[in-house]
């Protein structure tokens, strides 16, 4: 089952935020998120608030979900006031977006033009399962204002695919990529997960070549985590499959830079590649560069100035509080200033611009000297004063932080 919400303080039934989110509001870059939570099945390593049909309950269905998130859109115009917010990405992630109607996704999209407008040449893109759409879908979406569309391809194997309870065949995500670009589609990322157990070398590679000839302009590739909850969790406590192992997967990293270099992709953040600056996910940039946006959907996480908020799990709960004019949020926490700056140096560091060497903290300069000793930081970025990682320091970047963060 899904992971549980984090702790946090109330949050007002209003939604009303407190007076330090709304100061400089306009300011920042603002986007939303929009949790679409079903799936046809759960995958073995997912624990993503996300729900099957046998798993919804009363209270709650895909045919009335539009209706009641564009509730909660209404619902941030009445909280964020009269602030010009001109939207400049929209991501609409699950679960499986494309499984509620074209139609659907377009009224939500349409709903947040209405009530904050879209930003000329804004991005908009759906998370999508390659057996979930077909060419009409894709006209449908395309026409309606989506601009990009993000396919979990996960591998090329079918062994694979199938320890990750993948159900679309492995020829289904090249043919998808194909559909997109016939719909219009100008971006197209393609999500690969490595380290799998019974994954070997040669696999990834496959994976990769199969990514890279399919034509997408974007992959994301992501090792694999053993979440506690989940079926593969309980397949590997019970020694039916091996644990994934770290070195195996910095491997597979290291293999995924040297076949998506070649095919002329780069690295821009330590888990994504595009094959030109316009081919970057706009809307994570926002997230990792300090934006505002608001989350839309059952368990879903907001941030706007400094406050962040999540929603209640449950989309019959969910649907609940909308229904009677109350937030759906669950709980919320005010970030302090160095809370703040901690997350800026943990999400600033993993891009390919780095992090300014000015903004380090002086107790952790020894630190920044030893990365760029044993060779995780950029000679000649560090020489204009910025901390940029090497491969080596991407492979790292996680304990690098923790260095950092003294």
């Amino acid at each position: 089952m899904p992971s549980t919400l984090p702790d946090g303080d109330p949050a007002p039934a209003s939604g009303e935020l407190p007076a330090s989110a709304l100061r400089g509001l306009g300011a920042r870059p603002f986007a939303f998120y929009v949790h679409v939570p079903f799936c046809v099945t759960r995958c073995g390593y997912c624990d993503f608030n996300t729900y099957t049909a046998a798993e919804l309950g009363p209270g709650a269905s895909h045919r009335d979900y539009a209706d009641t998130a564009i509730e909660e859109v209404r619902l941030a115009r009445r909280v964020l006031g009269d602030a010009e917010l001109p939207v400049e990405t929209v991501f609409f992630g699950g679960g499986t977006p494309t499984l509620l109607p074209p139609g659907d996704l377009v009224r939500i999209l349409a709903a947040i033009d209405t009530e904050f407008g879209l930003r000329p040449g804004a991005e908009v893109t759906t998370e999508a399962n390659p057996e979930s759409v077909d060419p009409a879908s894709l006209d449908l979406l395309r026409a309606g204002g989506f601009t990009r569309i993000s396919f979990g391809m996960q591998s090329a194997r079918p062994h694979v695919l199938e320890v990750l309870d993948r159900k679309h065949t492995p020829g289904r995500p090249a043919q998808a990529v194909r559909e997109a670009r016939a719909a219009g589609f100008e971006h197209v990322n393609l999500d690969l997960i490595y380290g799998t157990p019974g994954e070997s070398d040669d696999d990834w590679r496959a994976s990769l070549s199969a990514a890279v000839e399919a034509g997408p302009d974007h992959v994301s590739a992501y090792s694999l985590i053993v979440e506690d909850g989940t079926r593969l969790a309980a397949r590997i406590r019970r020694g039916e499959l091996p644990m994934p192992d770290d070195d195996v997967a910095a491997d597979r990293y290291q293999i995924a830079d040297a076949v998506l270099g070649e095919a002329g992709f780069r690295w821009y953040e330590v888990s994504n590649w595009a094959t030109s600056d316009d081919a970057r996910c706009r809307h994570n940039l926002l997230y990792w560069t300090g934006g505002d946006w608001w989350a839309v959907g059952p368990g879903a996480h907001s941030h706007v100035g400094g406050t962040r908020w999540w929603n209640v799990k449950h989309p019959a709960a969910y649907a609940q509080r909308l229904a009677a004019k109350e937030s759906p949020a669950h709980a919320r926490e005010v970030l302090t200033p160095d809370d703040q700056a901690a997350e800026r140096l943990m999400l600033e560091l993993r891009l390919d611009s780095g992090y300014p060497l000015a903004d380090v903290a002086p107790a952790a300069r020894t630190a920044v000297a030893a990365a760029l000793a044993d060779g995780r930081l950029e000679t000649e970025a560090f020489k204009e004063g910025r901390m940029v990682l090497t491969l080596k320091g991407r492979l790292l970047a996680d304990a690098l932080v923790r260095d950092l963060l003294v």
